[in-house]
């Protein structure tokens, strides 16, 4: 009996401004029943922004300022979508998301912030860059600095301007001298107070000031004011207020100079559609964009988006007509300003690094949802196969381990079929049928990433090793799917995204759909049934040869990524960078591969356990050198902070290693999902056979060789 509620709506959060951050916080504590949460970002962590100054200065590492989103999503139990919205149509109810495609909706909220780009000034799209969004600006300013700094203008004489213009000063020290261009008054908008302290400032940190300044053009090595005035800027910043992104403008959503206009309860001209943040403007009651606004409307923006969904009564939001700014000075010091008047210095910086690390905490401190509640009373050896309460991990992580597969199988009773060549022992089976020679294989994972579309990809590709691993052609596929109970018109839109994932990857090395079956069940899985055609001799796990070098295809480690995922214990960042390795084709991997001795791909059972089924079908034993062993980022410390698969301790047990055991050798164990191939390779190919792999996008590694005795393997 299924005992969970069906989703029947979709919520679409487009973009990750700090009042999303706050309801998925919020959400995560206390869901609405019923509704698949969308998050919609082209980053996996979120930058705060009141921390920009401080990081532009050196105070704070990029890692403090950015919320980890895909941790944040988890904990929310929604889909994260990495991908940059582009359009929203209002009457079909999408989000068209770039390189992804379109989103659907039953309620959106939008909070995709604004943007400091200048695409109307010449010259600033090739040399220029937007202080926001502040991911690439962060990131070209690490790379000045390494390289030595330089000088730097920015445009936009405003409070962030200034601000950055001090951080950057205080960051280059005599490396450079920062300009500082304003086309009108600096500061023109600051009390008299304000603006003689913080000109002060300026002339503190040795910012040039060029005021009534229009540009003509930014150059590589200056900016030119139609004065012929030569500003001297190795790097040039934009920071001229703000800016809505240009794909608003085709939404058919009321705007107000770009911004989209929203009511009191925070709803935009289309009542399913909502926003917040500095993408949008109150019309009851406009306010400057501010993220202290967005922070106080996220229990109203939550309230509100539950109302729309069918649970509760819309609120008004009324956001107070002054706050506090805590305005950067450079170093550690900062200036208060609340009402034109406020104290300076040091103790001011501690208080605004106190408000800011109280906001962050909220994201740094998630924890997981607690576990199945296990009874008082229980069957001997629940406790222990709970593993303290670990959730059981999805991908090939939760495939039943060699050990128990080895010995139910050694029970079955033989068949045979005069077309079948072989049949359980390699990656897949060999059917003979007159002139064709054809390869059969199944595989089938439990959901581990909430976007069916993304997951539905990965299992293909994963499927697909094991055909490419005996040499053969894709051909066709068969589906089994099992959906969580939802509503029929949500079973509609799941079953389009798995499709469009299963389908991208087939076209891709062209296979074909045949066919399927689904149902509705306690979780989404994904099995598929595949079939390839041999072009020639089959390519299987026996073959390599003592002497032979061993060649990884793709670093390891997808296995304690996920399972720390699913426990807000990984780096979004290397969970990100670990999903961009698994939706990659692998057709051209595979087809580098073609001379190779034995094949396997790395999967469920670990490097140690695939490596160990190939000795024993080469007969011969194996060194493995466990420094050239490559890991995605992150999956070695996960490792040793103690995160694992469900599945690794079996994998340790079965995988016929001997002598000394380094800790580092636990990477050895870890299942992976969409893994690499491993490949015995006779000595004298290695090197054209790296620079092919390479050519491919693969990451090679030449890991160790096979050598003479027992199919066991060492380490050194």
């Amino acid at each position: 009996m299924l005992t969970s509620l069906p989703d029947t709506r979709d919520l679409a959060f487009v973009g990750g401004g700090h009042a999303h951050a706050l309801v998925l916080r919020m959400w995560g504590m206390n869901p609405l029943p019923g509704v698949r949460l969308t998050v919609i970002d082209p980053q996996a962590a979120a930058p705060y922004t009141g921390m920009l100054p401080g990081h532009i200065a050196g105070h704070y590492s990029r890692e403090e300022l950015d919320i980890d989103l895909v941790r944040l999503a988890r904990f929310a139990g929604a889909r994260l979508i990495q991908g940059r919205a582009v359009a929203m149509d209002l009457s079909e109810q999408v989000v068209t998301v770039e390189g992804y495609g379109a989103v659907p909706y039953d309620v959106a909220s939008v909070d995709v912030g604004i943007t400091s780009d200048m695409p109307a000034i010449p010259g600033f799209s090739e040399h220029g860059v937007a202080a926001k969004p502040l991911g690439r600006y962060s990131a070209e300013w690490a790379d000045f600095l390494k390289q030595g700094g330089g000088d730097v203008a920015v445009i936009g004489g405003g409070l962030a301007g200034v601000e950055l213009s001090m951080a950057m000063s205080h960051a280059l020290g005599s490396r450079g001298r920062v300009s500082l261009i304003e086309r009108g008054t600096v500061l023109a908008e600051q009390s008299d107070r304000h603006q003689r302290i913080l000109r002060k400032e300026l002339e503190r940190w040795g910012v040039a000031l060029h005021e009534q300044a229009n540009i003509a053009q930014v150059q590589s090595d200056c900016v030119l004011l139609d004065d012929d005035t030569r500003v001297p800027a190795n790097m040039t910043v934009g920071a001229a207020g703000a800016r809505p992104h240009d794909w608003l403008a085709q939404t058919g959503l009321a705007l107000e100079w770009g911004f989209i206009r929203v009511d009191a309860h925070l709803r935009t001209s289309d009542p399913k559609v909502f926003a917040c943040g500095d993408c949008c403007h109150q019309d009851p009651s406009p306010r400057p964009k501010a993220g202290v606004y967005a922070v106080r409307a996220a229990p109203i923006l939550l309230n509100n988006l539950k109302a729309a969904l069918g649970a509760g009564q819309v609120k008004a939001f009324r956001p107070q007509k002054t706050f506090l700014k805590l305005i950067s000075l450079g170093d550690k010091r900062a200036l208060a300003d609340k009402g034109g008047f406020g104290p300076q210095g040091a103790l001011m910086w501690k208080w605004k690094d106190h408000i800011d690390q109280k906001f962050m905490n909220m994201f740094r401190d998630l924890k997981p949802m607690a576990g199945l509640a296990v009874p008082a009373q229980v069957a001997d050896g629940v406790r222990e196969e709970l593993g303290g309460g670990k959730p059981l991990c999805g991908g090939c992580g939760a495939k039943v381990a060699a050990g128990p597969l080895r010995a139910a199988l050694a029970n079955v009773t033989p068949t045979s079929h005069p077309d079948l060549v072989t049949g359980p022992g390699d990656d897949a089976a060999i059917v003979q049928m007159g002139e064709v020679t054809q390869v059969i294989t199944t595989d089938h994972l439990r959901a581990f990433w909430e976007d069916p579309k993304v997951f539905a990809r990965i299992t293909t590709i994963h499927a697909l090793g094991d055909i490419f691993a005996m040499g053969a052609r894709p051909q066709t596929a068969l589906v089994n799917l099992t959906l969580p109970r939802m509503s029929p018109r949500l079973q509609e839109r799941r079953l389009a995204e798995v499709m469009e994932g299963i389908t991208g990857a087939l076209a891709e090395c062209g296979a074909a759909l045949a066919g399927g079956h689904t149902t509705l069940g306690a979780e989404l899985s994904l099995g598929l049934t595949l079939t390839g055609i041999l072009d020639g001799p089959a390519r299987t796990k026996a073959g390599a040869q003592v002497g032979d070098a061993l060649i990884l295809t793709r670093p390891l480690g997808s296995g304690v990524i996920m399972a720390a995922e699913m426990q807000l214990a990984a780096d979004g960042r290397d969970v990100a960078a670990l999903l961009r390795a698994q939706v990659e084709p692998r057709t051209a991997e595979a087809n580098a591969l073609h001379g190779v001795h034995a094949l396997t791909d790395v999967t469920g059972f670990g490097l140690g356990g695939h490596l160990g089924e190939m000795l024993e079908a080469s007969r011969c034993g194996a060194v493995i050198d466990l420094s050239a062993v490559p890991a995605y980022s992150g999956a070695r410390e996960l490792l040793a902070r103690g995160q694992k698969s469900s599945l690794h301790d079996l994998n340790r047990t079965a995988a016929p290693i001997d002598g000394l055991i380094h800790p580092e050798a636990e990477i050895l164990y870890d299942p992976q999902t969409a893994g690499g191939f491993l490949a015995a390779v006779p000595q004298s190919d290695v090197p054209a056979l790296i620079a092919v792999l390479k050519a491919t996008g693969a990451q090679p590694a030449v890991i160790g060789e096979c050598v003479a005795g027992p199919a066991r393997f060492t380490l050194r």
